[in-house]
């Protein structure tokens, strides 16, 4: 909530930026599949984070295997699956302002990185 603009969801774990007139998400729980055939759960212990690209999805997974994943859920979709109990409050800040930075318009985007 520390990002300019940001808006938590009101029904379910997920935060976004508005862009263009609608609001583009950056960061929500992940809804696991643990049931064949049954409805996705939120699992508290992970939270999907957009990545600017695939390219950097790829070095993430293959760098730290240890706190970032995937499924074949997001294949193809620039975001990441993070172990939250893997990744320090460091790392989750820089995750969290990357993805943001991903979401949010350019104009804010430029404000928040003049500030920084």
């Amino acid at each position: 909530m520390a990002l300019p603009e940001v808006e938590e969801a009101t029904n379910h774990f997920a935060f976004s930026v508005p862009n263009k007139g609608k609001l583009k998400g950056f960061a929500w729980a992940w809804n696991e599949r643990v049931v064949l055939k049954r409805p996705r759960v939120p699992n508290p212990r992970v939270l999907a984070v957009r990545v600017a690209n695939q390219g950097q999805k790829e070095a993430l997974l293959s760098a730290e295997p240890e706190k970032f994943f995937t499924e074949p859920h997001y294949e193809g979709f620039p975001a990441v699956l993070v172990r939250l109990e893997a990744v320090s409050v460091a790392d989750l800040k820089v995750l969290l302002a990357e993805a943001w930075r991903c979401m949010a318009p350019a104009d804010l985007s430029t404000k928040k990185k003049r500030k920084a």
